[in-house]
């Protein structure tokens, strides 16, 4: 503990006895002691994270610091309790990263790494990733179910699951609820109601919802209270560990209660600023951690990308303004009539905000149930002329792929921005990468349309929205977390700039070459162009092919490629199911024999930013030399 600037090793270990619900003046001054210690920690060190650059969550840990105390005073008192702090909402990593230096597994200078590259901490707890970590919570929303699963296999012991107001907006803690009940599992929920997401207020935007009533309507005994009463909060505890089957303690507070600056406030649900951090741990008498804090530094990439112009923008962002300035071609009228947007909370990390800010009449705020907002928005589009819009992270389209389906045999226009695909800049790390985005086209041949799209740089992406804003069918819009450079041609012009047109199912010649082609798009693209470029530069003269519609198959430029010596796919996408995994078939079936290789995610991240590139082989450097192999 002596190199972490708080006293860790302040931590009261004490015991709780549930079958005494009224708290000694002993427990309740070790309780608030603890919680303070815990606190501080929590907002420092998620700050270093906030300082490098690669952010972290404060708010969710921060707020459940009380019930984690106790659950952890619990633990130690008996054997009748599975001593895992299962959490549903996996941003709340922090806690774990916390528990496991307090109980001796992470030493405590480890979490002044948070989610920085290679440290091991990633954004979401990984199982055998992290020492002390004893789960992986997966996407938000999604631990519950599980939870179930352990309880069966623990008869007899008590289960806690974290959870909060977002994640149980989300579909399957609906039917958890019902199994819970149905089959009296021994399994109790602390959720942090504290009205805050991504995006806004659920009282605001999902007005009539309420936890308690939805859970209570579900069949399970609810107690509400105050999460910042200790008193209260641990007297509901052990009423919920003495009364058989689930129980949900429902906390209310405001998120952050007590920081300056961020209570209350859906900025709180991210990480907490270095300013901000600075002025709580000054006035907490944290100076030690406040001056270490200002020594934090981020780290810079210094990587030229040869062939990319130094405007670098944000495609997640530039769909928005594409949109925008579609739709304001529109009368009012015109866009009620025809166009719906369907929000899961993460309008300002698709880009939808934009929308939402310039046309209101067409945007619906709504909650984390992504299934159930696809589904709205293809319903919208049933209707010829009418459009849906869709938008949420790329990983979440795993949970899609039954509605999707259905948009499809119904016929419904769709058109769906998937953001923050591939790795580039997730520090959230595994569970968040967006790596199976080609499952989107799991129909027929004969299937209603449905492409995908994956927009090399800003110029593009305007550039296909604008052709295929009001096609029928379903078109999925992909992009990154991190912002791309935009693409120059061999003479230093913009390369989707001037009079270009995206064509829709065509590939695009990036560079001419006789050694064979790199095939390749979204911002694996210009990585690949870098390696072109240094390659030519060393008298190998390979080709760049960009192939920005990934699932139609451009038969004239499958036959320019197929005819040459080598073909070599890079992709930030999984390596199983990918691109890659595809086109050597089709290369195959129409009689082609290029050596054949493809690139793509395929190891566990490393967390960090651009780190995860180099990490997967996949940067200029890893591209070079898998060509050059033999």
């Amino acid at each position: 503990m002596s190199k972490f600037p708080i006293d860790l090793g302040a931590y009261q270990r004490i015991k709780l006895d549930p079958s005494n619900p009224t708290l000694t003046a002993e427990q309740r001054a070790s309780l608030k002691a603890n919680i303070q210690l815990c606190r501080d920690a929590i907002v420092f060190f998620t700050a270093t994270g906030a300082a490098r650059g690669v952010g972290g969550h404060t708010g969710g840990p921060y707020d459940t610091v009380p019930e984690v105390m106790i659950m952890d005073a619990l633990f130690r008192s008996s054997d009748d309790f599975v001593p895992i702090f299962f959490d549903e909402a996996g941003h709340r990593v922090a806690t774990q990263y916390l528990m496991s230096t307090l109980n001796g597994d992470l030493p405590a200078e480890r979490l002044m790494e948070y989610r920085a590259a290679h440290s091991h901490l990633p954004g979401h707890p990984e199982l055998g990733f992290t020492p002390g970590v004893k789960f992986s919570s997966g996407r938000l929303g999604h631990m519950w179910p599980y939870v179930n699963g352990v309880a069966i296999a623990n008869p007899g012991k008590t289960l806690f699951c974290l959870g909060s107001d977002g994640s149980q907006q989300e579909g399957n803690d609906a039917e958890a609820a019902r199994l819970a009940v149905a089959q009296n599992l021994n399994v109790k929920l602390i959720i942090d109601d504290n009205n805050v997401t991504i995006a806004g207020h659920p009282s605001d935007y999902l007005k009539g919802c309420s936890t308690a009533k939805t859970l209570a309507g579900q069949g399970v005994t609810v107690l509400e209270g105050d999460g910042e009463d200790l008193d209260d909060l641990y007297k509901r505890i052990c009423t919920a560990i003495n009364t058989p089957g689930p129980v949900a303690i429902i906390n209310h507070r405001p998120m952050c209660p007590g920081i300056v600056g961020l209570e209350g406030s859906t900025h709180g649900h991210d990480v907490v600023s270095v300013k901000v951090a600075l002025e709580y741990l000054e006035s907490h008498g944290q100076q030690a951690a406040a001056d270490h804090l200002r020594e934090v530094k981020a780290p810079k990439n210094d990587a030229v990308f040869l062939g990319s112009s130094d405007k670098w923008d944000a495609n997640r962002n530039v769909f928005g303004d594409a949109a925008v300035e579609i739709l304001g071609r529109l009368s009012e009228a015109e866009r009620i009539e025809k166009v719906r947007v369907v929000d899961s909370d993460l309008e300002g990390s698709c880009g939808l905000f934009k929308i939402h800010k310039a046309f209101p009449e067409v945007f619906i705020s709504s909650g984390i149930m992504e299934r159930g907002n696809f589904s709205a928005a293809a319903g919208f589009g049933m209707e010829a002329g009418k459009q849906g819009i869709f938008g949420t992270f790329s990983a979440f389209l795993e949970m899609c792929i039954s509605e999707i389906t259905m948009a499809r045999l119904n016929n419904s226009n769709v058109l769906s921005h998937f953001s923050h695909s591939g790795i580039d800049d997730m520090a959230d790390n595994t569970c968040h990468f967006g790596l199976n985005n080609m499952f989107a086209d799991n129909g027929l041949s004969d299937g209603y349309d449905t492409n995908l799209y994956f927009p090399a740089d800003p110029l593009q992406m305007k550039a296909c929205l604008e052709t295929i804003f009001f096609n029928p069918g379903l078109r999925f819009v992909f992009s990154t977390r991190s912002k791309v450079p935009t693409i120059l041609d061999s003479n230093g012009n913009e390369f989707f700039g001037g009079d270009y047109k995206f064509v829709s199912g065509k590939d695009e010649v990036i560079r001419e070459g006789t050694a064979g082609y790199i095939v390749s798009f979204g911002e694996a693209l210009y990585r690949s162009l870098d390696a072109v470029e240094r390659l030519k530069q060393q008298g190998i003269d390979v080709g760049l092919i960009n192939k920005p519609t990934l699932n139609v198959i451009d038969e004239d430029m499958l036959a320019k490629i197929g005819k040459s010596p080598k073909v070599m796919v890079v992709e930030s996408f999984n390596r199983k199911t990918g691109l890659g995994s595809r086109m050597g078939s089709w290369l195959l079936e129409r009689g082609y024999t290029p050596k054949y290789a493809h690139l793509g995610t395929h190891i566990e991240g490393c967390g960090g930013l651009w780190e995860q590139f180099p990490h997967q082989g996949i940067d200029p450097a890893g591209i070079m030399a898998s060509f050059l192999k033999d």
